[in-house]
């Protein structure tokens, strides 16, 4: 799934970004910009986790589009399994895994207070259901590893920080109050919300 945003033609009512709630198709989320602060009240409307970065929200509010109450049901069951069986080195990650209090707590006894789901982990957890948590130990402490020497890319909820830094890379001359307006004309639009050279004609509009 790719979560993706410069004239709109006034009567074009097929570029009015639609209202954000349950009855809205999967697909036409991910057309348009949605500030994080939307994404949350929409998870906390329909009994979503609110925890993680646009991007995990997105994903989040794309599944519950897509598949409705069968994922609510999923979870519930998730938990209730999850209630039920006690963590050791010895046990097998489990099939679409939801990284819950419990799982916290054991990993927590295994590596430290400090310890914290990051998106590189889950990302693991997620990718390799049928290997021990003894595993999952020791891949964590090699994605911290790896985190301390590789560049970090920014992340999907800079966009505005990429969007910013792309414009003046391609125009000279041109202010922050430019930059930032072509930045808002921009996530207005459906699509992505990347930088392009087409995003200035909005200035001359002013």
């Amino acid at each position: 799934m790719s979560l993706k945003n410069c004239s709109r033609n006034k009567n074009d009512t097929e570029n009015r970004r639609p209202e954000l709630n349950e009855d809205m198709k999967a697909q036409d989320l991910l057309k348009w910009y949605w500030l994080k602060e939307e994404l949350v009240v929409f998870c906390k409307n329909n009994a979503l986790s609110v925890q993680g970065n646009k991007k995990e929200l997105c994903e989040r509010i794309y599944t519950f589009l897509e598949e409705g109450k069968k994922t609510a049901k999923k979870q519930s069951r998730r938990r209730a399994r999850d209630k039920r069986e006690e963590l050791s080195l010895d046990s097998k990650i489990e099939d679409d895994l939801v990284c819950s209090q419990r799982h916290r707590e054991f990993f927590r006894k295994h590596l430290g207070r400090s310890f914290a789901f990051n998106v590189s982990f889950q990302n693991w957890l997620k990718n390799n259901a049928g290997k021990t948590y003894a595993d999952a130990i020791k891949a964590y402490e090699q994605i911290k590893k790896d985190s301390k020497t590789e560049k970090k890319e920014i992340g999907a909820q800079f966009e505005y920080n990429t969007y910013i830094r792309d414009f003046f890379a391609a125009n000279r001359g041109y202010s922050l109050n430019e930059a930032i307006t072509c930045w808002k004309y921009k996530k207005s639009l459906p699509g992505d919300h990347h930088y392009g050279p087409e995003d200035l004609r909005i200035l001359k509009k002013k």
